[in-house]
């Protein structure tokens, strides 16, 4: 009975070992036919780097994501399908070349965008129906872009527009700037009055006699 047992032990730890032998020599041999699969994703307009593509191995369900140059490098089995996607460009299959003779290979795969095209949408200037109808019926054909130009820029319109707006940016800062040029000049002094200027009073005299107040 114990011989029995021990031929037993000895043939179960014989199988044992030659399972062993075999998935090791197995593991060696897969292990040869590893590839180092690196290489960068770009877009097929304008040949840019595409940040971030994520690169997933079908058939061994792994995968890596691209950096910001695009540049990506994982561990791959010849054959293995690759598929390259990121946003907005179509997704992209690569299949692993089983005839390469060393275990590190480079590639630039390119990507297609995916353009999208929406249905003409048409945007009308009236919020309902009824607006509209009001805006056909008080609609004047007559009254084009240049009529209504020529009367906007006409003298009166302009005069009109004119008296009604505040000093603008460059006329206060040209006042602020005589008015400083003006203290520089009368540093230490009273200030200009030209009712006290015998200039502007030999002026006044000369053009009242020459008739030009009264055509002005």
């Amino acid at each position: 009975m114990y011989k029995s047992l021990f031929i037993l032990l000895f043939s179960s730890l014989v199988v044992a070992y030659a399972a062993h032998s075999q998935n090791s020599s197995q593991q060696q041999i897969d292990s040869l036919k590893l590839i180092q699969l690196s290489g960068v994703v770009i877009s097929e307009g304008d040949l840019t780097p595409l940040s971030y593509t994520t690169v997933y191995d079908k058939t061994s369900q792994r995968g890596v994501i691209a950096d910001y140059y695009g540049f990506f490098s994982m561990v791959t089995f010849p054959g293995d399908t690759l598929l390259f996607s990121g946003y907005s460009f179509k997704t992209s299959t690569y299949i692993v070349p089983d005839t390469l003779k060393e275990n590190r290979y480079s590639i630039i795969h390119m990507l297609q965008k995916d353009t999208v095209n929406l249905p003409e949408v048409t945007v009308y200037p009236w919020p309902s129906r009824e607006d509209f109808a009001r805006s056909f019926v008080e609609m004047q054909p007559y009254d084009d872009a240049l009529r209504r130009a020529q009367r906007e820029l006409s003298g009166e319109s302009l005069a009109f527009v004119a008296a009604r707006i505040e000093n603008d940016a460059s006329l206060a800062s040209g006042y602020a700037a005589n008015q400083r040029y003006t203290k520089l000049y009368t540093n230490g002094q009273l200030p200009v009055n030209n009712l006290l200027n015998p200039y502007s009073w030999a002026k006044l005299i000369q053009d009242w006699k020459a008739g030009k107040l009264s055509k002005q």
